[in-house]
Formats: C-alpha cells, sequence, structure tokens
C-alpha cells in the first residue's frame, strides 16, 4: 500500500494521540503487544506476530476513540439508529483502519524499520467471513459513512465462524472448502462477556388474564441459546468517531448441561452444546432442505431477539416509560431477513413491558422501516406456517393477529375485493401455508425504499402496487452508494494521489468535488499520468493472474471484467457467448483488426445452484480452449479467478478498463460494482437496469456503452415473444455458430452432453433472462468498444470523465438521504 498524501495531509498524527513521537512509539507498542499479548520473543517473531501485534496496537487507539463516542451519544441522548443486517462483508480490516485513523506512513515507517514490509503485513489478514455479496458490501460501506458522518449508530448481525466457503477450480468445476476465517482468530473483535441474552426457541404458549382481566400470554418450555455480544470497530475518516457492529456468536445455555451428567450421559451433554452453538456456526446454511431451512430461521431470530434485549437494555438507561421509543430509536431492516423483529418487538411489548396492542403497534411502526433489495418475487422470503409455529409459536400468533387486523382494514377499505385481500395478505393460501416476510416488512414500517431509481418505480408498480395504493409515500428510493475511502483511496493509491494533487483531498468526504477533474480530462499530459496509473494497476492484476491462474495476460490489452455472483440473472452467460463469438472471429478471419483483451471472470456460485456451477465450468472450459489455441496468439485470454472477495475485488477493479454490467434489464435492484469501476476509470458497458441507469444520466450516454432492452420492453417480450431464441438461432449465422459450437462439445472435449443443459435454457422460448434476445445488441455494442478502445485519447478521456462524475455514488450521500429522509435525524 503507497502512501496516500490525500489521507496524510489533514489526519491527526500519531504523536498527537500518544503524545510522543510517533514512528518509535509505534515500534514500542508493537514490540509490547508481540511480548505481553501473544508471548512471543520479538526476534523470533513472524509476519503473523506482527500482524496481529500491529492489530493491537492500532484496537488500543479505536477503543478509546470509540469510549469517547458512546459517551458523546449519552451525554447528548441523541437518536440512535439501529441497522440490521443478515451480513456485513467488511473485507480486511487492517488498511482501511490505517487509512482512516490517517496512521498509513507512521505504521509503514515503524514496520520498516523493525524489518517488516506493510505490504506482506496486509496480506496476512484473512478476509472477514460475515457475508456473501452486494448486500453485505452494502452494509460495510454504510457502516463507514455512518462513522464518517457522525451518525449515533450500530450495525447489528451475527458472527459468523466460517464464511460462504472457500472456493476453489478442480477442473474448472467449482469446489467448496470451508471458509475458516476464524482458524488463527480475529484482533479485532472483543468478546463482551457481560452482553449475554438468552434466545428462545420452540416451547408452547400460555395463555391466561391479568390481575386487570387484560389477556396476556407467556413462552413457555423452550428450548434456549445464550447470545453474546462481539463487537467490531469502524473508525470515521479523519474525525475520532468510532462506532461498532455488534455481532452475536451462540453459547450453550450453560457451558455442559449437568442433567445429563446426572444419567452419565457426558456425549450428551457435548451434543447438546454443540447443537446450539450451531446457530453462529455458518453463513447461509443450504436451505434446500428441511433442516437448512429451520437453521436459517433460527439464525435470523437469533441476531434479532439478542438485538432488541440490547436495544432495551440501552434504552431504559434514560427513559421510565416507552412514549419516547420511536423519538430515540430507528430500526432498518437490511432486506427481510431480520424482518422477524416485528413481531419480537411486540411480543415483548405484549408480553413482557405489558402495553396494549394499539400502543405497540403504533410505535413498531414509528421504528422500523425497511429496505428491499430484490425484484425476482421468487426470492421475496416466506417461511412455511408449520416451520415457523414450531420454532416460534408466540410469534406466528402474533402475525396472524397481525395480519387479520390488517385484512380487516383491507374488507372495510375494498369491500368485495377478494383478489386484493388475497394477494396482499401476510399469510399465502395457495398450496403449502407460507408466512410472507416482505408483506411483513411493508405493513410494519413507516417507510419502504428501493435502492435505485428504477427499482423502486418497479417496486411501486410490479412487487407491490397494492401496497403502494394503500400506503401514498411510504415507497420512497434511496439509490445505493459506496465509500470512496475504501474503494479509490485505498485500493487505488495511485489514482488517489494524481487526483488529490490536482484538486486536493477534499474528494475524500465530498466526492462532488471530483467535477473538477473535468477540465483535465483533454489535457494529455494528465491524460498520460492517467493511463501510466492503469498500466500500472494492471500490469499488478496480470502476476496475479498469472500466479493464480497459470495464465500469461498482456497488460496493454483491454481488461475486460466481469466480477460478482454467479447468477443466471447476472447473465455471466451472456459475456461467455460473447468470448465464444470473439473466438471465432478470431480463427475465422485473422486479418481482421481485432483490439486485444484480457477477459477476467470471478464469483461464487450457491453450492447447490447447479446451472450457476454449470456456468462457471463452461467460462473455465471456455478459456481452457482459447488460451491454448496457437491462432489466438495475445489476441485474447480468458481467466477465472477463485475465490472472489472483497481483497481480491481491491486488487481487479482498479485494474480494469471495461466493466460488465449485464443483467436482464428489470432484475437488478441497483448493484454497487458497477459504482466501483467506474469510480476507479472503467468504463461501463450494461443494460438499461439498477443503478446503470443513473450512472448513465451522471456521467454521459456518450461515455457508457448501452445496449439491449429496457425493463419494458423485457416484461413484453417476455409474455408476448415477438422473437423467439430459435427465431434468432436459425436466422443469425453467428449466434447458430455459438450455440452449435457447445453443443458439439468444443470447449468440451467433444463430450456433447455435457453443456446441453446450457443450450436448452439459450433456445427455451421461455427464458426468464433473455440471453438471446439481447445477445446481437450486445455483440454489435461489443464490436463498437473494441473500436473506441483503439483510439486511446478519446478512450482516456472517458475513463476521466466517468470518475468526475461518480460524485452521486458516495455512500456519504445515501446515509445522508437515509438520515434525513427515514430515521429523522438532520443535525448532520
Amino acid at each position: 500500500m503507497k502512501n496516500t498524501k490525500s489521507t496524510q495531509k489533514k489526519n491527526r498524527s500519531y504523536d498527537q494521540i500518544f503524545g510522543t513521537t510517533s514512528v518509535e512509539k509505534f515500534k514500542e507498542t508493537i514490540l509490547h503487544h508481540l511480548m505481553s499479548f501473544q508471548g512471543r520473543d520479538p526476534e523470533r517473531a513472524g509476519t503473523r506476530d506482527v500482524y496481529k501485534a500491529l492489530a493491537y496496537a492500532l484496537r488500543d487507539i479505536l477503543v478509546e476513540k470509540w469510549i469517547k463516542t458512546q459517551k458523546t451519544f449519552y451525554a447528548k441522548n441523541r437518536k440512535r439508529v439501529y441497522y440490521l443486517s443478515l451480513e456485513f462483508l467488511v473485507g480486511r480490516s487492517l488498511g482501511n483502519t490505517l487509512i482512516n485513523l490517517g496512521l498509513l506512513d507512521e505504521v509503514s515507517q515503524a514496520l520498516d524499520q523493525l524489518g517488516y514490509d506493510l505490504e506482506e503485513i496486509r496480506d496476512i489478514e484473512e478476509d472477514a467471513g460475515l457475508g456473501n455479496g452486494g448486500l453485505g458490501r452494502l452494509a460495510a460501506c454504510f457502516m463507514d459513512s455512518i462513522a464518517t458522518l457522525k451518525i449515533p449508530a450500530y450495525g447489528y448481525g451475527i458472527r459468523y465462524e466460517y464464511g460462504l466457503f472457500y472456493q476453489k477450480m478442480m477442473n474448472g468445476f467449482q469446489m467448496e472448502t470451508p471458509d475458516s476465517w476464524l482458524r488463527y482468530g480475529t484482533p479485532w473483535e472483543f468478546e463482551r462477556a457481560s452482553y449475554v441474552f438468552p434466545v428462545h426457541f420452540y416451547g408452547k404458549v400460555h395463555s391466561y388474564l391479568d390481575e386487570r382481566g387484560n389477556y396476556r400470554s407467556e413462552w413457555i418450555d423452550t428450548d434456549d441459546v445464550m447470545a453474546m455480544a462481539c463487537d467490531i470497530l469502524v473508525p470515521g475518516f479523519n474525525n475520532d468517531h468510532v462506532i461498532n457492529m455488534r455481532l452475536w456468536t451462540a453459547r450453550a445455555s450453560r457451558e455442559l448441561d449437568l442433567g445429563f451428567f446426572n444419567v452419565g450421559d457426558y456425549i450428551g451433554a457435548v451434543q447438546s452444546k454443540v447443537k446450539s452453538e450451531t446457530i453462529s456456526k455458518v453463513l447461509y446454511p443450504s436451505d434446500d432442505i428441511r433442516e437448512g431451512q429451520e437453521l436459517r430461521l433460527k439464525q435470523q431470530y437469533f441476531f434479532v431477539a439478542a438485538t432488541f434485549q440490547d436495544i432495551l437494555r440501552r434504552y431504559k438507561k434514560k427513559n421510565d416509560t416507552f412514549d419516547n421509543f420511536s423519538n430515540k430509536i430507528a430500526v432498518q431492516l437490511n432486506d427481510t431477513h431480520p424482518a422477524i423483529a416485528i413481531p419480537e418487538l411486540m411480543r415483548i411489548f405484549l408480553d413482557l413491558e405489558g402495553l396494549s396492542w394499539e400502543k405497540s403497534w403504533d410505535i413498531c411502526t414509528k421504528t422500523f422501516a425497511y429496505t428491499n433489495h430484490t425484484l425476482m418475487p421468487e426470492a421475496l422470503e416466506t417461511w412455511p406456517v408449520e416451520l415457523l409455529g414450531r420454532v416460534l409459536p408466540r410469534h406466528l400468533q402474533i402475525i396472524y393477529e397481525i395480519n387479520q387486523r390488517f385484512l380487516d382494514q383491507l374488507a372495510a377499505k375494498y369491500p368485495g375485493d377478494t383478489r386484493k385481500i388475497r394477494e396482499m395478505s401476510i399469510i399465502a393460501e395457495d398450496g403449502t401455508k407460507r408466512v410472507r416476510m416482505a408483506h411483513m416488512a411493508v405493513i410494519g414500517s413507516h417507510s419502504v425504499n428501493g435502492v435505485a431509481e428504477l427499482h423502486t418505480h418497479l417496486l411501486r408498480a410490479n412487487i407491490f402496487p397494492d401496497f403502494n395504493e394503500l400506503y401514498p409515500g411510504k415507497f420512497n428510493s434511496k439509490t445505493n452508494g459506496i465509500t470512496p475511502r475504501r474503494w479509490l483511496l485505498k485500493c487505488n493509491s495511485g489514482l488517489a494521489d494524481l487526483i488529490s494533487e490536482k484538486i486536493g483531498h477534499d474528494w475524500v468526504t465530498d466526492l462532488d468535488q471530483l467535477r473538477k477533474l473535468e477540465k483535465l480530462a483533454r489535457q494529455i499530459a494528465f491524460q498520460n499520468k492517467w493511463q501510466t496509473v492503469k498500466f500500472n494497476n494492471k500490469k499488478r492484476l496480470a502476476l496475479l493472474i498469472k500466479e493464480v491462474c497459470g495464465v500469461s495476460v498482456n497488460p496493454e490489452s483491454m481488461f475486460d471484467v466481469h466480477v460478482k455472483r454467479i447468477h443466471e440473472y447476472k447473465r455471466q452467460l451472456l459475456n461467455a457467448l460473447h468470448v465464444i463469438a470473439l473466438y471465432h472471429r478470431i480463427i475465422s478471419e485473422p486479418g481482421q483488426e481485432i483490439t486485444p483483451r484480457t477477459i477476467i471472470f470471478a464469483g461464487k456460485a450457491a453450492p447447490s445452484y447447479v446451472k450457476a456451477k454449470l456456468i462457471i465450468k463452461l467460462i473455465c472450459s471456455i478459456a481452457d480452449v482459447v488460451n491454448n489455441d496457437p491462432r489466438v496468439g495475445d489476441i485474447l485470454r480468458v481467466a477465472f479467478i477463485p475465490n472472489y472477495n472483497v481483497s481480491l475485488a481491491e486488487k481487479i477493479i482498479p485494474a480494469a478498463d471495461l466493466s460488465e454490467q449485464i443483467s436482464t434489464a428489470g432484475t437488478e435492484a441497483s448493484g454497487t460494482g458497477n459504482m466501483k469501476f467506474a469510480l476507479n476509470g472503467a468504463l461501463t458497458v450494461g443494460t438499461l437496469d439498477g443503478a446503470n441507469i443513473e450512472i448513465l444520466e451522471e456521467v454521459g450516454k456518450e461515455n457508457i456503452f448501452i445496449f439491449g432492452m429496457t425493463a419494458e420492453e423485457a416484461g413484453y417480450e417476455k409474455l408476448n415473444k415477438s422473437r423467439t431464441p430459435y427465431t434468432i438461432y436459425n436466422e443469425n449465422p453467428v449466434v447458430k455458430r455459438i450455440i452449435d459450437s457447445i453443443r458439439d462439445g468444443v470447449f468440451s472435449y467433444g463430450d456433447s452432453g455435457l453443456f446441453q443443459p446450457i443450450v436448452n435454457d439459450l433456445l427455451n422460448e421461455n427464458d426468464p433472462y433473455l440471453l438471446l434476445l439481447d445477445l446481437e445488441s450486445y455483440l454489435d455494442c461489443q464490436k463498437e468498444i473494441g473500436k473506441v478502445y483503439r483510439n486511446t485519447k478519446l478512450w482516456v478521456e472517458k475513463s476521466i470523465l466517468n470518475v468526475s462524475r461518480m460524485g452521486k455514488f458516495s455512500s456519504d450521500r445515501t446515509i445522508r438521504d437515509y438520515a434525513r429522509d427515514i430515521w429523522g435525524i438532520s443535525d448532520i
């Protein structure tokens, strides 16, 4: 990591923090932690020992600032925000902490004088396995912005012992191995043994009349698991403000159940303990089997129940009644995963605090806000009534009561409209009865937001039209954003330094300042420096690709990058079809001018997602053929980089020339990868989907490559099928050759059956992702991209303009919008 001038210029130095020479003090502190915390002889310490010692030294600074921050919250009695998310994809903490504290230069010098290299130390750290994709990365960006804007807030989630999985490639097939990111422990967390709360499951409900004649319920005979808090501290940028993510880890209600010992069953005691602690073991257990579904439901309730006990503990320090609850507490539900929080808070108010139904519901709806992240109706979370009633019997009773009161309201407003009442009900009655958690979240929240303008429009018009009619004004848009601290300042220090050299460093916390780059976009000298930064980034990525994939790539070629979760709607397959078309052009038309490309893929497919895993295999098989065909030469290379994570993204994104954002229009809620690439100077090829539309509006249509159908046109084609895939296959010889080469085993060593399921899907007239209907437009667009790239001056100008116009997509702006419009916090 290079010293970033823009970071260092304004930040307080370490000697201001410790009151002595910063480099010398850091050396002393590192050596102290090597001996006192780890029991290591400094002369025999390895890089992992030094990494931990450095992390503990930084944690000393963080915790002091965190304590001061918390005291400020209490002293000012400000409204607090609780951000509930099942994922926080934070990546590595060391580099981000150094930058936000402004200690990069001092630490680098201290390590150098001790005989260590900061880059090597940084590479020791494991990516925290606390998230999977965009949902978790967005939550992590939000935590950074919340801390930077000094908003009194907390992130709440689960401390998973194992992440999603570690992806390995074997003969082109994805293989999953455990992501044991905690096998060496993590120095960044504080285990809070004083904050341990019981969480109940199963049991039964006992109902009775209290001494005042009021109906009351008691949840009894439960199985209990203890939730222990683990805090990870998040520093704001250059502001002495540190907040925390409080992540819950499961512990047995007793270390070993003595009841088993009394009957001589030691094995039973151990098994009971292990079963209790399974809840926080792994991120996203497979939900294609009953046991996996039950564990996911228990995970969701586990962290919600612990969180609200913690919220109530904190609230009751200053309040004797709940009259002020929603004025002091805002709870943001990051997707439907935490939506069980609504009946949980009702249970607390009704059963434990003795409030009336009407008052409890009024407080709840003023407290909760819900962010929706999906346009896929099948992805809107539902739970079988039988399962939810068995695991959380009291909550099912409360959900039925919420639903009955809601249906009574609908019947009064829409008499006789059984269709509307049936479709808006929280309980889906068709087939197996299921609880619609998205409906619960909409009904129980005062705000429902989409994460891009198109996404919000489609929520109102297609996904929740009846709710939008019932609740005018409840639905609103909050376009996603990314933190410029990690996604430019940290990951692309060369570009950050060049920008700061020209326009100053204020852009780090005011991304609109990047507009000042516009006047430099056509200056040859500045373009040359811009190119040099990009080329250096590409050389570093080329070395990584050679090391990890064994593929030699030319950094002077266009780096065409498609990295994200592997899913059919994200259409990595469409990109693969273009690779095949390009390959065919190269071998069939050897004299034609074709822009050299390195096409880079990365991403994980869910372990049970067979089609997505087959797409990975196809990409790897195409790469194997292309990279070993001497006729191709250096014109085309294909690489699939395994085990995509935040740290890998920080190396790939700064090196990209072209960013693939090619989801079927109307399927991507927003996307944030599109923003990260554009902020680092990559041009976008994409559909009019998610935040691509708003990027187009900001950068200008001449600085982005748009192809394919709009969401409206895609919706029309799904219904009316004006052109079928078979029609396109038969009429377009380029498309026919692509499909035939897959079917005939060109990329599978003659095994014509291996990729037949992909061929069948491509030619299926009911293909929901419309690949062949967009393919011709995509191929034409890619030809145009190749021509533009050969005009280096024009390409670099477009790259500079993309960066200069990305101010809207800072997560600082997004969080200001949430604070002002949803959380009721204006003093920021």
